[in-house]
């Protein structure tokens, strides 16, 4: 007997709801460069852990939470600072690795 298999879109929901794994995703999506690609990511996070229960922690309304994390948003950093410490996760700025 085969075990059921689980969604793309599901198996990664429940991996995201773990902040070790949002923070890797997140940080990957960061090495692509691209402001797009990272909120794609973090969008995915937020779905993850629920829009409405982020809106409740973040006090942002979940209207400015979809605006935030839409394809044209810009958010300020205090509200990326406060959405990611919904999550769990923290801004962080490291040196450039130099290349050997």
């Amino acid at each position: 007997m085969t075990k059921p298999s689980v969604g793309y879109e599901q198996g990664l929901k429940e991996a995201l709801a773990d902040p070790e794994e949002a923070a890797a995703y997140l940080n990957a999506a960061l090495e692509d460069g691209s402001q797009d690609v990272f909120l794609l990511a973090l969008r995915d996070v937020a779905n993850a852990r629920g829009l409405t229960h982020l809106a409740r922690e973040t006090s942002l309304n979940r209207e400015n939470m979809y605006r935030i994390l839409s394809e044209k948003g810009n958010p300020q950093l205090s509200s990326l600072a406060a959405l990611l410490d919904a999550l769990g996760l923290k801004l962080a700025v490291e040196p450039k690795r130099a290349v050997a």
